[in-house]
């Protein structure tokens, strides 16, 4: 069984890219599953935290990134890049350096995401590029999921009502999930 961790950029409760990542986790294909990791309670990054130990929430997220076989990152774009709240969760994930090759090193990375504008998150997902890069992870280039008018997709509760979308996003994890398989 293929395992996936999918993580959410977004902290806020009634978050779209949450509800994609809830979404996924319903499409998955038979021969994996995706688990969901938080950000939520990671610290801004700070040295000397740092020096005092590695919080527990950036070692739990750290070692669940380990024992998968991929990462699914869902990603929100915030003034056209990547939100604060995200890439500061990455740079703990990437402490202490000697860490980084161990915990992303050639691991299978994707993203997704879904915006109210109209047009998704596209720039955040060009913004994470170099960062998985640096980091060394094999990010999947295989289809793009850009979800955007996000308020027309999802209904109250948080819950994928557009077809299309479901179609799209169940034809991306395959495509993933087979990139990962074949690793």
């Amino acid at each position: 069984m293929t395992k996936i961790l999918g993580i959410s950029g977004s902290l806020r409760r009634a978050s779209y890219n949450s509800a994609l990542l809830r979404a996924a986790t319903k499409l998955m294909p038979p021969e994996a599953t995706l688990e969901v990791g938080s950000i939520r309670g990671i610290p801004l990054y700070d040295g000397d935290v740092e020096a005092q130990g590695i919080p527990a929430t950036v070692t739990q997220l750290k070692e669940a990134i380990v024992g998968a076989d991929g990462v699914l990152l869902v990603t929100p774009e915030y003034n056209n890049s990547i939100p604060g709240v995200f890439k500061n969760a990455l740079d703990w994930l990437s402490r202490p350096p000697a860490d980084v090759k161990r915990v992303f090193a050639g691991k299978p990375f994707a993203l997704i995401g879904a915006s109210p504008g109209a047009f998704g998150t596209t720039l955040s997902q060009v913004a994470w590029l170099p960062v998985l890069r640096t980091l060394g992870t094999h990010a999947w280039f295989g289809a793009r999921l850009l979800v955007s008018r996000a308020g027309g997709v999802f209904d109250e509760a948080g819950v994928l009502k557009d077809a299309t979308i479901e179609e799209q996003l169940k034809q991306f994890l395959a495509g993933y999930v087979s990139f990962v398989q074949r690793r």
